[in-house]
């Protein structure tokens, strides 16, 4: 089972997961949200200073706990919709209200869960880097565990046609590399950047032939 923090009641653990394991869902599901919460630990227990923030660090409780319950929510809704993230963002603020978190914490997760839409945290959003980083590290997986990703992204869309898959996630791809860097920690960086960039490169001449 996926880490669990301590705001999620059981209750609430299984609402959450009960969503991740939607039968719609092929990469955004449980396998992604456990390999997001295993690469925020990585990153919390690097050093993880964003690229343009100094001696900067996930170093409280507090911290952690936005990023994991940020993680746990950022896909809790997900229908292909361009709204998710918001939608995600609500199902957060309505939730952990009810729980009884502080609004100190609501408000970092749902800003850190819509965050997730465009993965460009600002300059010394430490948390943001994290999460962002977590979300983006199955760029940087080995060959075959990326391969696997976009046959599972390419399920999540078999109602596109196959010219308008290729030309929407070249689009995609192209973004993805122009992002300099593209991942914002220094241990983000160190892990998976050079490999991303060579999985998106890849994907992308293969897109093209």
């Amino acid at each position: 089972m996926p880490r669990r923090p301590q705001a999620l009641s059981p209750d609430l653990t299984a609402d959450l997961l009960g969503r991740w394991r939607e039968p719609h869902r092929h990469h955004h599901g449980e396998r992604h949200l456990t390999e997001v919460l295993d690469a925020i630990g990585l990153l919390a227990a690097s050093d993880a200073d964003p690229d343009t923030a100094t001696n900067t660090d996930i170093d409280t409780d507090t911290d952690i706990e936005a990023v994991d319950l940020a993680a746990w929510f950022h896909d809790a809704v997900y229908a292909g919709r361009p709204d998710d993230e918001e939608r995600s963002a609500e199902l957060a603020r309505e939730r952990l209200a009810a729980a009884g978190a502080s609004d100190l914490l609501v408000a970092e997760v749902v800003r850190l869960v819509l965050l997730t839409r465009t993965h460009d945290p600002a300059p010394g959003d430490v948390n943001g880097a994290v999460l962002c980083d977590a979300d983006l590290s199955v760029l940087g997986a080995p060959p075959p565990r990326y391969a696997e990703y976009v046959a599972d992204v390419r399920a999540e869309y078999a109602h596109v046609d196959d010219a308008g898959w290729r030309t929407g996630r070249a689009e995609v791809l192209r973004h993805l590399l122009g992002l300099d860097p593209l991942f914002r920690t220094a241990a983000g960086r160190d892990r998976w950047e050079r490999a991303a960039r060579s999985n998106l490169a890849a994907e992308l001449r293969d897109l093209s032939r």
